[in-house]
């Protein structure tokens, strides 16, 4: 009864030694900017899902709000208050509490919505590449449509749309899923070109052509043969794209129309920050606006990194 313990064991430690010795680990290893990366994002990201043990502070809680703590300075400026290494807003609230929180609903966001338009995406490219016909000129005039309408009106459209229909009581409540709809409506695009052009490539190939000879079902090939040919494209477009979905996302809610300010995402910060710049509480939409910065830096050197690795003509 004991040896099978070991045997799992034994063969995870395997898979991960091949991992680790995989050329990609290798890449990974080797390269200081996709480390260093990696490792802000890592760090971003395990403060954010902890952020109830790790800060002092929950901003959406207006029981942990004192109006009389509104508007410290950082704690190395003069006024300045711990625990509020960062300041405070005009509500009381803990900056660095409102930044890690805010940063894990942009987080949340920019990765649902980029999942939700690759799915999307990777499904109209595969029918669109591997039919043909007149269902690829339909779908790809569709696609056409969509890309002739700039990203951020459709974005706005959509989400004027669905606030309109929802009751007033609701719309804080689903704002993250209008948000992620709205993204996701106009990005689908990029990803449903790439699929489709790697899907005509691969839909040429000796191994799709003997699948067809022995009359193998059209499903099997695109879920079973051609899909896993196309995902690693997909996942590189997918690390490019999530800077821009939660750069998208952070403008959405510095116009009004994203994240309300009871659940302030970095842009919603940053909106409410800018409110108060010139009033000399500066440190309200620094320090928001350094972390979104930070964030989409560090995903874009993530995702050229991975272009790179990924790129057989480097190697």
């Amino acid at each position: 009864m004991s040896v099978e313990p070991e045997v799992e064991r034994e063969t995870m430690r395997v898979y991960f030694a091949r991992l680790w010795d995989s050329d990609l680990a290798w890449n990974f290893r080797n390269s200081p900017l996709a480390v260093l990366s990696a490792t802000v994002l890592f760090v971003i990201a395990f403060t954010s899902i902890f952020a109830g043990w790790l800060m002092p502070q929950n901003p959406f809680d207006i029981m942990q709000l004192f109006l009389d703590k509104a508007n410290l300075p950082p704690v190395w400026s003069e006024g300045g208050e711990m625990p509020y290494l960062l300041g405070t807003d005009m509500q009381g609230r803990d900056v660095l509490s409102a930044i890690v929180y805010g940063s894990r609903i942009s987080l949340v966001i920019g990765l649902a919505s980029v999942a939700v338009s690759m799915t999307i995406g990777v499904l109209i490219g595969l029918l669109a590449g591997y039919i043909g016909g007149a269902l690829d000129n339909l779908l790809m005039r569709l696609a056409d449509a969509v890309m002739s309408i700039p990203t951020l009106l459709v974005a706005i459209l959509v989400s004027a749309i669905f606030r309109g229909l929802l009751p007033v009581e609701y719309r804080d409540t689903f704002a993250p899923a209008i948000l992620v709809l709205a993204l996701s409506l106009t990005s689908w695009v990029v990803y449903a070109r790439m699929v489709r052009a790697v899907t005509m490539v691969e839909a040429r190939k000796e191994y799709v052509m003997a699948a067809r000879i022995i009359n193998v079902p059209r499903r099997r090939i695109i879920l079973k043969h051609i899909l896993p040919n196309v995902m690693t494209p997909a996942l590189v477009t997918g690390t490019l794209n999530l800077g821009l979905a939660i750069l998208a996302e952070a403008t959405l809610s510095f116009l009004g129309v994203g994240m309300p300010s009871a659940q302030p995402s970095l842009g919603t910060l940053i909106r409410l920050g800018n409110e108060y710049f010139f009033s000399g509480t500066w440190w309200i939409v620094l320090f928001p606006a350094l972390q979104l910065t930070l964030i989409i830096l560090a995903v874009n050197l993530l995702g050229d990194w991975l272009r790179d690795a990924l790129n057989p003509k480097l190697k």
